[in-house]
C-alpha cells in the first residue's frame, strides 16, 4: 500500500523526515524532492566495477547546465530523508521525463531505514538545460509487510553528499577504501 500524502503529513518527524520539509511539495501520494547545485560526472572513458573510478565535480550555474546524451551525470537531492517502518521509492517527475531527462536511471528503489540524501543518475535523451533547487524526482512510500530489518549499509548511508558507485567494495574487497580526490570544476560548456 502506497501512503497518501496526507499519511506522509503524519508520519513527519516518525517515520518520515524531510529536511527541509515545505508543504507546497507535497502531492496526493507523495512530496518532490529538488535538486543540488553540483553534479559528478565519471572522468574514466571504461568505468570498471571492481575499481574506484574517477570523478569530477560540477556546480550548476544560476542560468542552468546543458547535460549532453551519452553522459551520467550524477546529482543528489537538496532534502535529507529517514524512513522507519516504510519502504522509500524515488520516481523521475514526468515533467521532468518530457523533456527526456531519466532521473534515476536504475535505483529508484530504497530500502527501510536509509538515512540520507539520494543520489540522482541522470542520463539526458537529448541535450537539455537543468536548474538547482528544481523539483527533479518524487519520493513516495510503501508499507512493509513482515519482520523490519533496517537497511545499516557502510556506502550509502547517512549521505549528505553524492555517491559514486561503491559496488567495487563487494566484488573487490582488496580495493582502496575511499574515493579519489574529487576534482572540482564551475560548470561545462554548453
Amino acid at each position: 500500500m502506497i501512503l497518501s500524502g496526507d499519511e506522509i503529513r503524519n508520519r513527519l518527524g516518525d517515520d518520515i523526515i524531510i529536511d527541509p520539509f515545505d508543504p507546497a511539495r507535497l502531492n496526493p501520494n507523495s512530496y518532490n524532492l529538488t535538486l543540488h547545485h553540483e553534479l559528478l560526472i565519471y572522468e574514466e572513458v571504461v568505468l570498471d566495477m571492481r575499481e574506484v573510478n574517477r570523478v569530477r565535480r560540477i556546480q550548476i550555474p544560476d542560468d542552468g547546465l546543458v547535460l549532453h546524451p551519452n553522459q551520467l551525470y550524477l546529482g543528489r537531492t537538496v532534502e535529507y530523508t529517514e524512513t522507519h517502518n516504510l519502504v522509500p521509492m524515488l520516481e523521475g517527475r514526468s515533467s521532468v521525463g518530457r523533456l527526456g531527462l531519466f532521473v534515476h536511471v536504475t535505483a529508484g528503489f530504497g530500502d527501510v531505514g536509509f538515512k540520507g540524501c539520494w543520489t540522482l543518475e541522470m542520463f539526458a535523451a537529448q541535450p537539455v538545460r537543468i536548474y538547482a533547487r528544481t523539483p527533479i524526482c518524487q519520493i513516495f512510500y510503501h508499507e512493509l509487510k513482515g519482520e523490519i530489518r533496517e537497511y545499516c549499509s557502510e556506502k550509502y548511508q547517512n549521505s549528505r553528499d553524492i555517491r559514486p558507485s561503491m559496488l567495487y567494495r563487494e566484488i573487490n574487497p582488496d580495493a582502496e577504501r575511499e574515493s579519489p580526490q574529487l576534482q572540482f570544476d564551475f560548470g561545462m560548456p554548453d
